[in-house]
């Protein structure tokens, strides 16, 4: 669970008083940290990444596919690398709904338009459904 505006404040408020208080000890614990550990991860993979692109470039200056390929496999893993370490790092799963947002089960909201057992749609469902009623009800 990602903390608060007000406790992020407090705790980077702790934080730079235990650095003034003892930095050496504030050093140790910084290296413990796992957004340290995570960025260093994202470091490497980027690394590997420009070997992967070296590798790419040679392989195909000096027509080699094997080596091409085996670049592109390389830039490959170490994006995939990178993407998951960046996530870890600041904790956020790009993509996916908060647990606050979403509805428990499986049900939609209510229709506001007063019909009451029937369910409001979205997009281009709902429109093609609300074209159809009101040619029935021009018909009747």
């Amino acid at each position: 669970m990602p903390l608060s505006e007000h406790e992020r404040r407090q705790l980077e408020q702790i934080e730079a008083a235990l650095r003034d208080g003892d930095p050496r000890f504030a050093g140790a614990f910084r290296a413990a940290d796992r957004r340290v550990h995570y960025r260093r991860r994202v470091i490497a993979a980027a690394l590997g990444f420009l070997v992967g692109v070296g590798l790419l470039l040679a392989g195909v200056v000096i027509n080699v596919i094997l080596i091409a390929v085996a670049g592109f496999v390389i830039m490959l893993a170490c994006s995939l690398w990178a993407a998951g370490s960046y996530r870890r790092m600041t904790g956020s799963a790009p993509g996916r709904v908060p647990a606050r947002a979403r509805r428990s089960g499986n049900k939609r909201p209510a229709a506001k338009d007063g019909r009451a057992g029937k369910q409001v749609g979205s997009g281009l469902m709902a429109r093609l459904e609300e074209r159809w009623r009101r040619r029935q009800e021009r018909g009747r």
